[in-house]
């Protein structure tokens, strides 16, 4: 998504579920959200991700962190407030949500690990603490280093980041 569509309702769309009820559907769909990206950057990002930016049910969302650090920056926690207004939202009640956390690959394999399961955790204690989320409805995995969204520069902050998923209800 674009600076400019970037909002509650965007979100909502972007993590609602394939409903069980709607036409048979192949798998979850992913979109991007990154709140501080520029336009050109963010279409970059978008094409080096592939097909996946044209689906719903994850949103990649562009939560700064320092390297080698998982406290919530000023603007992380910006982005946080409008993703917690989204979870809220009456379409996504019922939703159960997971949030991975990334990380760049200048750590070892285990140091990224954990470093990412932090980051993950830090979102979710934040999400439940300041906006009053049900802690079961959001579980934080560490996903280390493997996926990588800028190949290229492998220390870009997009590296650093954290998506949303929703479990299907």
């Amino acid at each position: 998504m674009r600076e400019r569509d970037v909002s509650e309702r965007s979100l909502v769309e972007a993590l609602t579920p394939p409903q069980a009820a709607s036409a048979p559907d192949d798998g979850i769909r992913t979109r991007s959200f990154r709140p501080a990206v520029r336009p050109a950057a963010t279409a970059a990002a978008t094409a080096s991700t592939g097909a996946a930016a044209s689906q719903a049910g994850r949103a990649s969302i562009l939560v700064t962190f320092v390297t080698d650090r998982a406290d919530l920056t000023g603007p992380a926690k910006g982005a946080l407030d409008v993703l917690a207004a989204a979870m809220k939202s009456e379409r996504l009640a019922g939703v159960r949500f997971t949030i991975e956390g990334h990380a760049d690959p200048r750590g070892g394999d285990e140091y990224n690990l954990r470093l990412s399961q932090a980051r993950a955790e830090s979102v979710r204690a934040y999400l439940i603490s300041q906006h009053g989320l049900e802690a079961g409805r959001i579980d934080a995995v560490g996903k280390g280093s493997a996926n990588l969204l800028n190949k290229t520069n492998i220390a870009a902050p997009e590296n650093r980041r954290v998506t949303i998923v929703s479990q299907a209800k």
